[in-house]
C-alpha cells in the first residue's frame, strides 16, 4: 500500500533521500549542492512556501522530493528521487502528482522544473506529464531541460 506523507525537510527520511539523490546525480555531473547552483534546503521545502514528501510502501521510504517557492504564482520541484530498488513501478510519476497536488494546496498555479542531460527517463517522463519547455528559469549549470506546467 503506498502513502504520501508531508515530513519535516530537515530530519529523516527527507535528509536521507536528499542525500541519496545528491550523491547518486553528483556521479553524472560532479557535486551539484555547490555555490551558485539553485538552492534546495530545508529551509526552501518548509512551511510556508515549500513543502516535503515521502512516498511510503509497506512503511518504508521508498521516494521523495520537494516543492519550493519562486514566487508568489510559482513554484520548482525538486529533488525528486526514486530509491534504486523501487524503480520501475511507477513512483517517479506518483511522486510527481503527490507534488502538484501539494503545490495546488499551497496555492501555486504553475509548476517548474529542470533535469540534466544524463537524465533522459527523467525528462521524457516530465514531457509525458504537461511540462513543456522553457528557459532556464533558476541559472541551474546541470540541467538541459527546463519545464514548466499549468496547475
Amino acid at each position: 500500500m503506498l502513502e504520501v506523507r508531508l515530513v519535516p525537510a530537515d530530519q529523516a527520511p527527507a535528509t536521507d533521500l536528499v542525500a541519496a539523490m545528491v550523491d547518486e546525480v553528483s556521479e553524472l555531473y560532479g557535486r551539484i549542492d555547490v555555490p551558485g547552483a539553485p538552492t534546495a534546503t530545508p529551509t526552501d521545502f518548509s512551511p510556508p512556501g515549500g513543502s516535503f514528501l515521502v512516498l511510503y510502501d509497506d512503511g518504508r521510504a521508498v521516494a521523495g522530493g520537494g516543492v519550493k517557492r519562486l514566487d508568489d504564482e510559482a513554484c520548482e520541484i525538486k529533488r525528486m528521487y526514486v530509491v534504486p530498488e523501487a524503480r520501475g513501478r511507477g513512483l517517479g510519476q506518483a511522486l510527481l502528482d503527490a507534488l502538484e497536488d501539494e503545490a495546488r494546496r499551497l496555492g501555486y498555479e504553475i509548476a517548474r522544473l529542470d533535469t540534466g542531460e544524463h537524465q533522459p527517463h527523467a525528462q521524457r517522463m516530465y514531457e509525458r506529464a504537461g511540462y513543456r519547455p522553457i528557459g532556464n528559469f533558476n541559472a541551474n549549470p546541470f540541467a538541459s531541460f527546463w519545464g514548466e506546467k499549468a496547475l
